[in-house]
């Protein structure tokens, strides 16, 4: 069982695995083998989306991908958002489960409520653990209009 950190910010509180990594778009990676990765948003940008009603991805599997570009695409009530590969490779398919229950992106997004998979290296760009904890502190305190020292 993979260690975690608690975080508590605000109204805001979330466990985050440590054994995964992160990116500044709020999404998280997890390697499931040598270089295949499984990736999901992070609790923190779900809930900023709301409610989650549709998505969809512009890729087939086995497609080749870029770090940053547009794969997909995702749609709640608060917002309409891209989802973007947080690392170069070959796209290997979304996860089946979200197609029969797409609220496992917000009551399970660390688990089953994972977004799609991708066979290649993280970039230099992600962020382990701590260094996330120090990015949503960031982000919160923008939100809040305030600074934290």
């Amino acid at each position: 069982m993979p260690g975690e950190v608690h975080y508590k910010r605000s109204r805001f509180s979330t466990r985050l695995l440590e054994d995964r990594l992160y990116t500044a778009g709020h999404s998280w990676l997890e390697r499931e083998e040598a270089d295949l990765w499984r990736i999901g948003f992070t609790k923190f940008a779900v809930r900023m989306l709301g409610e989650i009603v549709e998505l969809g991805f512009e890729m087939t599997r086995g497609s080749p991908v870029e770090t940053g570009q547009v794969i997909g695409w995702l749609e709640g009530f608060k917002a309409v958002t891209d989802i973007f590969s947080p690392l170069s490779g070959r796209f290997e398919g979304s996860n089946p489960a979200l197609d029969e229950n797409i609220t496992l992106l917000t009551t399970a997004p660390y688990t089953r409520g994972w977004l799609f998979q991708v066979q290649g290296q993280p970039g230099t760009d992600c962020l382990d653990v701590h260094g996330y904890v120090s990015l949503l502190d960031t982000t919160i305190d923008k939100m809040l209009g305030t600074r934290h020292e």
